[in-house]
């Protein structure tokens, strides 16, 4: 490991805004945070929405800033990663933002049944070998693991610069029947406003500089859905 990574690792464990479950906390058991997050860290009441795979945080740090009567919450493995959003929200004093850093596999030893709002997914991995579906934060395993603590008809964001992932997820939704709120192929060619367009991650910039499309869609998740993966994928 890199000196510059042995420093940020150092540093985050300073940080009061990065929680960092160990393997025992959360493997096959609920960490004590579960069902508790608004009692015991944000105290306050307000909506949480959720970041997965949240890189260097711009998303969440993004959000946080423009919705402050609203909390949001960043994971991911990288803490070399999380350690740029979580410094530059300590600098900003945003007070209404977490991140955690850990495997999203065990994303339901931390959130218990409706405490989340909303799910963003912005340039997940697409997975995009045919036997990784399994992988893919938009398929059938990892939305059953998401009805367990969204609430019911809450809303999941991808945005993603992979057509296969888009075309994948959209084929999903209508196999299983789900209710598609917004769906394009060309993010910055269409009307669509808000943090989607108004948020860019690093990655992102490098895709529009390159010329790519940036594909986005929305979609609610019912609690009682039996989702399965479509026929063709």
């Amino acid at each position: 490991m890199g000196r510059a990574k042995l420093i940020k690792f150092a540093e985050i464990g300073t940080f009061e805004n990065v929680v960092k479950p160990g393997f025992k906390e959360v493997f096959n058991q609920p960490y004590y945070l579960k069902g508790k997050w608004d009692e015991l860290y944000f105290r306050n009441g307000k909506p949480i929405v959720l970041e997965l795979g949240c890189g260097k945080g711009e998303y969440t740090t993004g959000m946080a800033e423009n919705n402050p009567g609203m909390n949001f919450i960043g994971v991911d493995i990288k803490g070399a990663r999380i350690w740029t959003g979580a410094k530059y929200a300590r600098e900003k004093q945003i007070d209404n933002i977490a991140f955690v850093r850990t495997r999203i596999e065990f994303i339901n030893s931390l959130f218990d049944r409706d405490e989340i709002r909303e799910i963003w997914l912005a340039f997940p991995d697409p997975q995009v070998k045919k036997r990784r579906n399994k992988k893919r934060l938009t398929g059938a395993r990892f939305l059953r693991l998401y009805q367990q603590f969204l609430i019911d008809q809450g809303i999941i964001h991808l945005k993603t610069d992979n057509r296969n992932l888009y075309d994948y997820t959209r084929s999903l939704i209508q196999y299983n029947k789900m209710e598609l709120i917004y769906s394009t192929d060309d993010l910055y060619a269409s009307n669509i406003t808000g943090p989607v367009r108004d948020i860019q991650t690093f990655y992102e910039k490098q895709f529009l500089e390159e010329g790519l499309k940036i594909y986005y869609l929305a979609f609610k998740l019912d609690h009682e859905k039996d989702i399965k993966e479509p026929g063709n994928a």
